[in-house]
C-alpha cells in the first residue's frame, strides 16, 4: 500500500545541526532566564515563592515543573518535531509513561526485535494487567494486519532500526496501515538508536516518539534520561498528567546535563558513523555477516534513507560460533565491554548474555536472535585504532588468520 509523502510538522529556520545548539527565545517559546544567561542555570529548588494564595506563578513545585526542566522539552520539542516534549528519569521510565496510555484489555502490537528491557516491561504489563502484546516482524507491513484489532489495539511500538538485528521498518506504511485501520491506536517509535538529528519519525506519520536520553542525547554516559516527544495536544496532556501524577520527570541537574549533551549531538554522531561504516565494511571484507544499513548489503538499504539522513553508528556482526564471538569481545581494550551505546567511547556487547538476557533463550531462538551476536557501538575515538584493536581481537579469537 502506498503512503503518503511525509509532512512536515514544523519548518526550522535553520539547518538541524545549528537548531541543536541555538535557542531563540524572541517568539515566546521556552523559558527565559532573567539574567540571559548564555547557558540555562541549574534551577535546584523543590518549591517557587508565590506572590499571593491566589494567583500561582508558572512553576510552584519542581514535581510539576522547573524552568530548567522546561527549557530542555522546549528545545527538544523544537528538534524532534513535536507539538510538546517531556523528560523523565530513564528511557525505561519513557515507555512506562507511554504504556499508562494502555488500559487493561486493550492491546499492543511490537516488533519481534526490541530491546531486552522494552520486552520485561511488556511481559510485565501482560502479566499484571491483562494487557497483551503481539510480537511480529516490523520489516512486513502485512504482518501486522492479522493482529489488528479495531477497538483493542491501542498501541503500535516500532524500533527502526532495530536492536539489536538492525532491522528497518517503513514507518510511514505501517502508519498508513494502522490509522486506516485503528483510528484510535498510536504508533509509537522508539527513536534512540537514530536520534533526532538522524531520524524525526514524527515527520513520518508517529504519534509518538521516544528516546532514551542516556546514550546519543546525553553522548557521554554521565546521566539517565528518558525523552518524549508527542504531535497531538490531547495526547501530550495525558502525558503531562502521568508525569506529574508519578513524578517521574527529570531532576534540574540531570536536565542542564542533557541539554548540554544535547548541544555536541551533530558533530558527535557525524563522526561516529563515519567510524561505524569503515569498520562495518572492514568485517565485512572479513566475510563476517555484518547488519549495518550503512551497507548496500542490508536488505532494507534504501528504504533506510528514504526516512533517515544516515546510518547511525550501531552494528552487529555474526561469527557462526558463540565461543569465538566471547574471546573477541574479551579481548578487545579500546572496546569496553559494556551495555547500552551512544557515549564518545566505543562499546562492544554480546546481547544474548548482556543488554538481552532478559529474554528467555526459547524466545530468543524464536525470533531469530543468534546467540553469537556481537553488538559494536562505535565512540568517536580514531577508527584506525579502534580497527586494529578489533582485527587483535580477531586473531586472538581465531576468528580470522593473521596474513588475511
Amino acid at each position: 500500500m502506498e503512503s503518503e509523502p511525509p509532512q512536515e510538522l514544523t519548518r526550522s529556520k535553520y539547518s538541524l545541526a545549528t537548531e541543536l545548539v541555538y535557542i531563540d527565545n524572541s517568539d515566546g517559546s521556552g523559558t527565559k532566564d532573567p539574567y540571559n544567561a548564555s547557558s540555562m542555570p541549574i534551577y535546584q529548588t523543590a518549591t517557587f515563592k508565590q506572590s499571593s494564595v491566589s494567583q500561582m506563578g508558572e512553576f510552584d513545585y519542581s514535581r510539576s515543573g522547573n524552568p530548567t526542566r522546561s527549557h530542555l522539552e522546549n528545545h527538544l520539542a523544537k528538534i524532534m518535531s513535536a507539538k510538546r516534549a517531556f523528560v523523565v528519569s530513564s528511557g525505561m521510565s519513557a515507555l512506562d509513561v507511554i504504556a499508562r496510555l494502555v488500559k487493561s484489555g486493550e492491546e499492543i502490537i511490537a516488533g519481534d526485535d526490541l530491546y531486552g528491557g522494552t520486552n520485561r516491561l511488556l511481559s510485565f504489563l501482560n502479566k499484571s494487567f491483562d494487557i497483551k502484546t503481539h510480537h511480529v516482524d516490523t520489516t512486513d507491513a502485512t504482518s501486522l494486519l492479522p493482529c489488528l484489532h479495531p477497538t483493542k489495539t491501542r498501541l503500535v511500538l516500532l524500533e527502526s532500526p532495530t536492536n539489536p538485528l538492525i532491522k528497518v521498518s517503513d514507518i510511514p506504511e505501517i502508519a498508513s496501515v494502522v490509522h486506516e485501520k485503528c483510528p484510535n491506536a498510536l504508533i509509537v517509535v522508539d527513536n534512540t538508536m537514530m536520534s533526532p538529528y538522524l531520524q524525526r519519525p514524527l515527520n513520518f506519520g508517529a504519534d509518538i516518539v521516544l528516546h532514551s536520553g542516556t546514550k546519543y542525547l546525553s553522548g557521554h554516559h554521565d546521566l539517565m534520561a528518558g525523552v518524549i516527544g508527542v504531535k497531538d495536544e490531547i495526547v501530550a496532556e495525558k502525558i503531562y498528567f502521568i508525569i506529574n501524577s508519578t513524578g517521574c520527570g527529570l531532576a534540574p541537574f540531570d536536565s542542564w546535563l542533557l541539554l548540554r549533551g544535547i548541544k555536541t549531538l551533530a558533530v558527535r554522531m557525524e563522526k561516529q558513523q563515519t567510524n561505524a561504516m569503515q569498520i562495518s565494511e572492514f568485517l565485512e571484507y572479513h566475510n563476517f555477516k555484518v547488519m549495518y544499513p550503512g551497507l548496500r548489503s542490508h536488505p532494507q538499504h534504501n528504504l533506510h534513507f528514504t526516512m533517515s539522513n544516515g546510518p547511525g553508528a550501531v552494528l552487529s556482526f555474526l561469527t557462526g560460533d558463540v565461543t569465538i564471538s566471547e574471546r573477541i569481545v574479551e579481548s578487545t581494550k579500546l572496546w569496553a565491554i559494556s551495555v547500552s551505546f551512544g557515549c564518545v567511547n566505543s562499546l562492544i556487547s554480546m546481547p544474548c548474555r548482556m543488554s538481552h538476557a532478559s529474554i528467555p533463550a526459547t524466545v530468543r531462538q524464536e525470533r531469530g536472535l543468534p546467540e553469537d551476536l556481537i553488538r559494536l557501538c562505535v565512540g568517536i575515538e580514531d577508527v584506525n585504532d579502534l580497527i586494529d584493536d578489533l582485527y587483535s581481537a580477531l586473531i586472538i579469537a581465531k576468528a580470522i588468520s593473521a596474513n588475511r
